[in-house]
């Protein structure tokens, strides 16, 4: 179903670009002023069920006409699609499917001093659990925002995505799939509401991997996971 949709999307629809860090493409850029509509009044489905186009910051987005076309915004798409779409701002290029490599895609989370110790300190509160564990990697555009303590774990959160580490593996109960991340480690995804969630276990805890606003693909999630490790 979902191989068919991406068909249609690019055989009969326009694709806009709204993609994380897109703005380079406007600098020194040859354009051209037009004259389009949006359009609030387009409801988009996705296997049946209702799907809300929305921006990295979680704002509701809406088609644009534009000469009789429908323009779609191609980040909000790529999760409920399943399909990797990454901006390569080096190159000027927009990257849709596996295989393909931005050349910024991810970058390394440099933590300072003070949020190391403050992720420490989250840690620190649960006994026999006080080792912190943290991604090394992140998205491109993406920053490292807070770290807090829950009921049995803690969440390290991120502009875009949410990392949880704790002794409980949430997805039980739920119907998932399974996959193998890149360094061999089994992970499954799971869907306890309307946002796709990747769970692993690492060493003696549960790592569950989360994109909030919805900016990161799978994909995405999958490789910043295998940088998942002691702080």
């Amino acid at each position: 179903m979902k191989k068919n949709m991406k068909k249609g999307i690019v055989s009969m629809v326009v694709v806009g670009m709204t993609l994380t860090g897109a703005a380079g493409v406007y600098a020194g850029a040859s354009l051209q002023k037009i004259s389009a509509y949006l359009n609030g009044n387009i409801s988009i489905k996705v296997d049946g069920a209702a799907y809300t186009l929305k921006d990295e910051n979680g704002h509701k987005l809406s088609p644009i006409m534009y000469q009789d076309k429908m323009y779609l915004p191609v980040r909000s798409l790529a999760g409920a699609l399943d399909t990797p779409i990454q901006y390569d701002s080096k190159n000027n290029q927009v990257l849709i499917g596996k295989g393909q490599q931005a050349s910024e895609q991810y970058v390394e989370v440099k933590y300072s001093d003070a949020q190391i110790k403050a992720i420490k300190k989250d840690f620190a509160a649960f006994d026999g659990f006080e080792t912190a564990y943290a991604p090394k990697q992140m998205a491109a555009g993406d920053a490292f925002v807070k770290s807090f303590a829950g009921s049995d774990g803690v969440n390290v959160i991120f502009n875009h995505m949410m990392v949880n580490v704790s002794p409980r593996d949430y997805s039980d109960g739920y119907e998932s799939k399974e996959v193998v991340l890149s360094n061999g480690v089994k992970a499954k995804w799971y869907t306890p509401s309307d946002l796709p969630m990747l769970s692993f276990q690492l060493d003696d805890r549960t790592i569950t991997i989360s994109s909030p606003d919805k900016a990161l693909t799978q994909a995405q999630m999958e490789k910043i996971a295998v940088s998942v490790a002691k702080l």
